[in-house]
């Protein structure tokens, strides 16, 4: 019996062996397991149609083409860049608000982030005729509400486009690179509060708010880029790290009839940011959303276009910070739509013009995490939350007035919605941690399905070839709390073994990890290490988003402090379990990630051999004013907040393994921290591994090959300083006995 017993279990490896394993060639330079995806599109306001802009790969044009939501079939091409002779292709378009016109977009070129430049037509959909907005490479062209008009940037000014007439108005004068920036956000502004377009149109179109940065006394940080050229450069730009100066930042209006600009009077002490301005229903009343420096105190303003004057509509405090949102929605009566955690949990609020609380209209210890928008004709609303479990979404909607909630999507898993602009349907996108992407057209009065459009079951066939083991989900308990946990062991996994694990995190406040969907290329990786006969696990600790207030806000000006403590003790829980073996557990992480990995090889060194840290932070006094800010007040005012939790100060404790690795071009978290870390390594005399990937930025992806090079480097790594387990299963040995 013992015999047969140990030829079933050599059959069964037998078995596995002869399925595909991944390799770093499939994940970054074959695309083998990359998923179909429905292209971007937009909802129409006429009927239930959208468009989606398509590319012809044999001749190198794009079209425009108009589907409807009824059969998803394609109606009409709007227009066709063939048909175009100034512009061989487009890769961008906005409509009028009539639809009657189109914005497209073509030389784009990008600057950080979210920004970028390029040349812009505006074609008219019934003439089929194109007009040059500028000859020069402008930023963010956008429509007036009649169609008439296009405001834009250029070199740090507004110019305002007459499209009947073809002339053009210069708005402001004064912008200059690295010191005046007129209707679009600085470097910081555009990386942390996230937009670009800092101008927004009024209803009549005849009045254009924008917002004005004054940088002059904003440090300077130079990068040295490379390139191919004889003698390298620098990129030179303003970047406020935390205690430093910030830019100015003042709200202007131009009166189009009268041709003139004039400074808004905000009248308030406190106002320092200025993350958000929207025109209400109101066309001459303007919403200005204002943050002290501290930003824990938020101020929604009402602006008159006309007097200039303001008036305070809603405040909100908290005793940590408050987070900004677009979900701002004004309805008809001015009303307005309004998100807040100020209850515990990211909730759903309706306020009266005035300011006045209407209702709560969501409710529960449980989080809204996406905010769809309003349907004035059936007085719903529709919103994605984390009422399935924190790990999961799923798609709601419920009247304004709080009452009939409707649970739309059926799957748990990630449901996330498009929704037409009717309200009438919407395109649910649903996956998770086995299911590949399925995208499916649904009603939006009861979520009912009536189509699929697309789903990946070719990729879980060819999954089904390779060595592939199932994430498993689970809540990771110790003594600072319960914690949503992944887990992904080898597919031939004997719990009599003894295997080294691996751990990923990122950690950053309010993020997530921990999620139900499917995978993205670096779970790939992990299951090719799984493959080599790792443990592969991901644990949210205190700081992560999606759980409430208080597990999120917990990091409040010591960041980095509980984060590293719950991964610590998550190792060593971990290590607890008799198929993990103890002496053998690393870390990785990118970014806030690497910052904690860098943590975990110095301050947990006893308990991690080693670490992985991929472009990290490693004090938070290198990083800008606004993220840093946000939760730990300025170094002046927390000193020991940012010092007691830099890896740089504890590098003596260092005895693992560790690789370091950074862009030199990033331009997000600059290589200086990494610098800093290195040179602090060789002041202890303290031996670690390093790799620069010269002028990458923060993602590290540009240039051949430089994902499968670094993906390489580090996979070396972890086989040279975890124990590999390429043995026979312990039982197997013993049953050959």
């Amino acid at each position: 019996m013992k015999k047969l017993f140990f030829l079933f279990i050599a059959f069964t490896i037998t078995l596995s062996a002869q399925k595909k394993e991944i390799s770093l060639d499939d994940i970054w330079t074959n695309g083998t397991f990359r998923t179909e995806r429905l292209n971007s599109f937009q909802s129409l306001k006429k009927g239930d149609y959208y468009t989606i802009l398509n590319y012809n790969r044999d001749n190198g044009s794009t079209t425009l083409d108009k589907y409807s939501y009824v059969t998803l079939k394609k109606i009409e091409t709007i227009v066709d860049s063939k048909d175009l002779n100034e512009i061989e292709s487009f890769s961008s378009y906005e409509f009028s608000k009539d639809e009657d016109r189109l914005i497209l977009g073509t030389d784009s070129k990008r600057i950080y982030r979210h920004s970028s430049v390029g040349v812009y037509y505006v074609f008219d959909i019934t003439s089929k005729k194109l007009q040059l907005i500028s000859p020069n490479k402008i930023q963010e062209p956008t429509f007036s509400p009649d169609g008439n008009k296009v405001a834009y940037t250029y070199d740090n000014n507004i110019y305002i486009k007459n499209l009947i007439n073809n002339g053009t108005i210069q708005v402001t004068f004064d912008g200059e690179k690295n010191k005046i920036i007129n209707g679009i956000t600085d470097w910081v502004y555009e990386e942390e509060f996230a937009f670009v377009r800092a101008f927004d149109w009024n209803g009549n179109s005849d009045k254009l708010a924008f917002l004005r940065f004054d940088e002059s006394e904003v440090p300077e940080f130079s990068m040295d880029i490379y390139g191919e050229d004889l003698y390298p450069s620098q990129q030179v730009f303003k970047y406020p790290k935390a205690g430093e100066k910030n830019a100015l930042v003042t709200l202007h209006i131009f009166n189009l009839q009268t041709k003139k600009n004039a400074q808004v009077d905000l009248g308030e002490k406190a106002q320092y940011y200025i993350p958000r301005i929207k025109w209400t229903n109101n066309t001459n009343a303007l919403s200005v959303t204002t943050l002290n420096r501290h930003q824990n105190n938020l101020n929604l303003l009402f602006v008159n276009g006309s007097t200039l004057e303001s008036h305070l509509v809603h405040n909100e405090k908290d005793a940590a910070y408050v987070d900004i949102t677009d979900d701002l929605t004004y309805l008809k009566d001015n009303s307005f739509i309004w998100t807040s955690e100020k209850d515990g949990y990211n909730h759903i609020y309706h306020y009266s013009s005035s300011g006045k609380l209407i209702n709560q209209i969501t409710k529960g210890d449980w989080e809204v995490t996406n905010y769809y928008g309003y349907d004035d004709s059936t007085k719903r609303l529709f919103y994605q939350s984390v009422e399935d479990g924190s790990t999961n979404r799923t798609i709601y909607s419920i009247k304004l007035n709080g009452k009939d909630k409707k649970r739309l999507s059926s799957s748990s898993g990630t449901n996330s919605a498009a929704f037409s602009n009717s309200f009438n349907y919407y395109i649910n996108t649903y996956s998770d941690a086995g299911t590949p992407p399925i995208y499916t057209l649904n009603e939006a009065k009861s979520g009912k399905q009536l189509k699929e459009i697309k789903n990946n079951k070719w990729l879980t066939e060819k999954l089904s070839n390779y060595n592939i083991s199932p994430k498993e989900f689970f809540s990771l308990k110790t003594d600072n709390g319960e914690f949503n946990t992944w887990m992904i062991k080898p597919n031939d996994f004997n719990p009599n073994k003894k295997y080294p694990l691996f751990m990923y995190q990122y950690s950053g406040p309010g993020s997530q990890s921990v999620a139900n969907r499917w995978n993205g290329n670096d779970d790939y990786w992990y299951q090719m290490l799984a493959q080599k006969g790792y443990i592969i696990v991901c644990v949210d600790g205190r700081g992560t988003g999606f759980r409430g207030r208080d597990f999120k806000k917990v990091t409040y000006k010591e960041l980095g402090k509980f984060e590293i403590e719950d991964q610590i003790d998550a190792a060593k829980e971990l290590g607890k379990l008799a198929y993990i073996d103890e002496n053998n557990i690393g870390i990785w992480g990118w970014s806030y990630g690497g910052y904690m990995s860098s943590l975990a090889i110095t301050k947990g060194a006893d308990t991690f051999k080693m670490a992985i840290a991929v472009a990290p932070v490693t004090s938070w006094r290198f990083y800008d004013t606004v993220y840093t800010e946000r939760y730990m007040q300025t170094p002046q005012e927390n000193a020991s907040g940012y010092d007691e939790n830099s890896p740089i100060n504890h590098v003596e404790k260092l005895k693992g393994a560790y690789l370091l690795v950074h862009g030199g071009g990033d331009d997000n978290v600059h290589v200086q921290n990494t610098m800093r870390m290195k040179n602090a390594l060789i002041e202890a005399n303290i031996p670690f591994d390093s790799e620069i990937y010269p002028d990458r930025t923060h993602g590290i992806y540009k240039g051949k090959n430089t994902r499968l090079h670094l993906y390489n480097k580090m996979t070396n790594f972890i086989d040279d300083h975890l124990r590999k387990n390429k043995n026979q299963p312990a039982l197997i040995e013993k049953l050959k006995n």
